[in-house]
């Protein structure tokens, strides 16, 4: 993981900043499924933008969209100020994707599969570079059917990068990787952004939103339902942690939990009950845990499961729709 030569800075654009992907109330329907929902949405140049949701949020249909890979039923698509009806061999050019899977030819060697993938474009980077880059070195000569799932994430990478795109489409990229390998990816992802790229990341992990995406968006049932830094959005949820509990009564039965009691506990923002987890947004862990216990006692309950944990984005979104990121 050392010694690892810079990300190249991307060609010129002659629209340095400004914005680099605009959608404009784009909806898109699969017969009577609405999948995405007169979505407007402006990705700066520059900037890695993460789009989040749950298994049938939109996003995938939005990333496609965007791609150029599905057209919406109505509404309009602006990337790097240009359109795919009138400029998709220029796109092609100028954009890099890497979907959720990808299958490339089983006989192909690593090092045929990116000197494929280089032939596609004008401009790029060196397929020994692009090997480099994806630490395949000990792997170039090996057949892409002989590969391990995260090896075949990497080359799907190098894939993405080899026409040195602008603008980076990252569909789950980490998805199968190692840790090692995993941390690997957000260096790499740094060193895009430093170097000019605009990239736009989907993934269902919250950490490695909250480390890599300068802005988020978070949707649902085909609509953004939040917008903002990572920052901004765990502060949306008025607490900077997250109380979780659950609990056992003295006597056999139904047990009832009266939520006034620590609602009214100065500190605490909101209270919700997932499972039977009961969870408290706090803004003072220090003054509301010792005020949490006693409340408990003072109606006969004890604590089966205790613990805390620092406000995360996926507390924003199981605060806004009730649901976790992974259900369906």
């Amino acid at each position: 993981m050392t010694n690892r030569r810079p990300v190249a800075t991307r060609r010129p654009s002659s629209n340095v900043g400004g914005v680099a992907l605009r959608l404009r109330g784009v909806r898109k329907s699969f017969a009577d499924v609405v999948a995405v929902d007169g979505l407007d949405l402006e990705v700066n140049r520059g900037e890695c933008f993460g789009l989040l949701g749950p298994n049938g949020a939109g996003k995938t249909t939005t990333i496609e969209i965007c791609e150029g890979l599905t057209s919406p039923d109505s509404g309009s698509v602006h990337l790097l100020g240009l359109q795919w009806e009138n400029a998709e061999r220029e796109l092609r050019q100028r954009i890099g994707i890497q979907l959720q899977e990808t299958q490339f030819p089983d006989k192909l060697t690593v090092e045929e599969t990116l000197r494929l993938f280089r032939s596609f474009y004008q401009h790029g980077t060196a397929v020994d570079e692009s090997i480099q880059t994806a630490q395949l070195e000990e792997k170039r000569s090996s057949r892409v059917g002989g590969l391990s799932g995260g090896q075949k994430q990497r080359l799907a990478m190098a894939c993405a990068l080899v026409g040195d795109p602008e603008l980076l489409f990252l569909d789950e990229p980490t998805t199968g990787l190692d840790p090692q390998a995993r941390r690997h990816l957000w260096d790499l992802v740094d060193q895009l952004k430093q170097a000019g790229h605009t990239i736009i990341l989907t993934t269902n992990y919250m950490d490695e939103a909250e480390r890599l995406c300068d802005r988020v968006a978070i949707m649902d049932r085909g609509r953004i339902i939040a917008l903002g830094t990572p920052n901004q959005l765990i502060a949306s949820i008025g607490g900077e942690h997250i109380v979780e509990f659950a609990v056992t009564g003295r006597e056999t039965g139904e047990i009832v939990v009266d939520t006034s009691l620590l609602t009214a506990i100065p500190g605490i923002q909101s209270h919700r009950v997932d499972a039977g987890l009961h969870q408290l947004s706090v803004s003072e862990l220090h003054t509301a845990v010792p005020r949490i216990f006693a409340a408990l006692t003072a109606q006969g309950l004890h604590l089966s499961e205790f613990r805390t944990h620092s406000a995360t984005l996926e507390d924003v979104f199981v605060g806004l729709t009730g649901r976790t990121l992974r259900d369906e």
